[in-house]
Parts: structure tokens; C-alpha cells; sequence
């Protein structure tokens, strides 16, 4: 049998990485058990290798799984991106869309791009700015889609939910703190929603925060944290090994939520080919890693 790649062998693959293990791929996929690893050991034939390992402990996919794997990933989407070119019904209009900071090279942006293949007939103007910015671009009726964080009991019902995650005080592991004096914090910029619940609970807990500095970018932060410059707030996604979490000196951070949402009154066909695309990327278990 000469050597192929099925489309949907290669999707089985996808999500059993994606979900963890067979069982779970299955019941992602609304299919049997059986049927998933029958996929799986015919693109294995066909390949003449192993991708699963098949070991209670083991990592799930062997070498030439993980290979395969991105390489299923990029087929798999410009499979899928080919089929709704094709069978989509010309849409047009403008969609004007607020982002926070760093999305503009996330998975949203991948998204985007796509987005713009697939919708030439539709303009996507976008603004930039941190989040209680993009948000209040939204509620005075300046943008019809916000891509942006919020505080986990804040989201809506109506929301599209893309990552979430946990928030943490961090300082350089040099920096010696002392929380009975001023405490210097380093905030994104005036409209950091960080900064105004610190500033507030901070207060209340007979904390003194000043803020030392300004910076809109999440890498100027974690430089400045690093350089032993002050405190900060920082989402778990850019808390790396050299930066020390000090949650238990001060008071607990709430978690945070990335979502997009669409302005009441702004629903279109335009708009909803956008969310669309949004709904199916975050369906495909591939988190948005969207910093605020």
C-alpha cells in the first residue's frame, strides 16, 4: 500500500494530544473507541512506524509521533482553511476589533491572517491598547469585537472564552521586600486593571504601594521585575524560572480570563464569520496564549 496522510487519521492523531489520550480523543470526536485507534494503527502501517507509545508512564507520542505531529498540524489546517474558501458565501463589510497588547502575536493574529484569506470582501480595522481600555472602545460603541483580559467573575455569559489563567505578586529573586514600608510596583501603564486592584486592595490590607514605573509592554515588565526594580502583577504565562512569586506577602490576586467579546447591537455576518473563526481555533483544544 503506497504511504499517505488521511485527513482524518491525522485529525484522530491531533486530538489525541490534544485531549490527552484515546478515550478522550473519542468522545472529542463523538466516535468509538475502536474507530479512533483503528484510524491510528492504519497511519501507522501506512507510515511503517509507530506514533503512540502505547506505555503505562511513557510520553504519549513516540519520536516519529511527535515529528508527525506538526507536520499534521499545518496539513489539518490549510485542509480546513481550503474547504470554507471554497464553500463560503461572499461576505463583506468592516469589523473594528480591539486587542490587548501582545495579541497582535498570538494565536489571534494566526487567526487574523486566516481570517483575511478566507473573507477578502471584509476589512478588519484594529486598535491596540490594554485592557480597560479596549474595553471601555467597546462600551462607548468604538469597536464591535474586544479581544481582551478580565477578572474571572467579570466574564459574561455572552463571552467566548480563550485562556485562562491565574495572576501573581512577582519580584527578582534579589530584592529584598519589606511590606511594612513603601512598596515600589511596577504597573503596564495608567489603565493597568492590575495596578487599580492593587492600588485598592493593597490599601485595604495596610499595604503603601508607589508606582515606580510604566511600561504597556509585558517584556519591559518582566525585564524591570528581573533588574530588582519592584513588584509587579504578572499572569502566569509570563512568570518565568527567574522571577519569584510572593502571592503569600500580599493580598491574593484574582484570576484572570482572556475573551472575546462582541458589542451589543454589532451582530453581523461579518462579525460572526470573525467569532467563527475564533470559536473553532479555541475548540480545536490549542490554547491562545493572549497577554493583557
Amino acid at each position: 500500500m503506497p504511504e499517505r496522510l488521511e485527513i482524518d487519521a491525522l485529525r484522530a492523531l491531533l486530538t489525541i494530544v490534544q485531549q490527552g489520550g484515546v478515550t478522550r480523543a473519542a468522545e472529542h470526536l463523538c466516535v468509538s473507541q475502536s474507530a479512533v485507534s483503528h484510524k491510528i494503527r492504519r497511519l501507522e502501517q501506512n507510515l511503517d512506524c509507530e506514533l503512540l507509545t502505547r506505555r503505562s508512564g511513557a510520553p504519549l507520542l513516540t519520536e516519529d509521533g511527535e515529528r508527525l505531529k506538526t507536520y499534521a498540524s499545518r496539513i489539518v489546517d490549510l485542509h480546513d482553511e481550503a474547504l470554507a474558501s471554497l464553500r463560503k458565501r461572499p461576505v463583506s463589510g468592516t469589523i473594528r476589533l480591539g486587542m490587548t497588547e501582545d495579541t497582535t502575536t498570538s494565536g489571534v493574529a494566526r487567526i487574523l491572517g486566516r481570517f483575511t484569506r478566507l473573507f477578502p470582501e471584509i476589512t478588519v480595522h484594529t486598535r491596540a491598547s490594554q485592557s480597560l481600555c479596549v474595553q471601555d472602545w467597546l462600551q462607548a460603541g468604538e469597536l464591535d469585537v474586544a479581544v481582551m483580559q478580565v477578572f474571572r467573575k467579570d466574564v459574561k455569559p455572552s463571552d467566548l472564552i480563550l485562556f485562562e489563567d491565574t495572576l501573581h505578586w512577582v519580584r527578582s529573586p534579589d530584592l529584598v521586600l519589606d511590606t511594612s514600608a513603601r512598596i515600589p510596583f511596577l504597573s503596564f501603564d495608567s489603565n493597568c486593571f492590575y495596578k487599580v486592584w492593587a492600588f485598592s486592595e493593597g490599601l485595604s490590607a495596610g499595604h503603601r504601594l508607589e508606582n515606580v514605573l510604566e511600561c504597556p509592554s509585558a517584556a519591559g515588565i518582566q525585564s524591570a521585575v528581573k533588574s530588582g526594580l519592584g513588584v509587579a502583577l504578572l499572569n502566569g504565562l509570563h512568570v518565568t524560572p527567574d522571577i519569584a512569586t510572593i502571592d503569600s506577602e500580599l493580598p491574593t490576586p484574582p484570576d484572570i480570563t482572556y475573551i472575546a467579546r462582541v458589542r451589543d447591537g454589532a451582530d453581523s455576518p461579518a462579525v460572526n464569520a470573525l467569532i467563527s473563526e475564533i470559536a473553532k481555533e479555541v475548540q480545536s483544544a490549542i490554547p491562545l496564549r493572549i497577554a493583557g
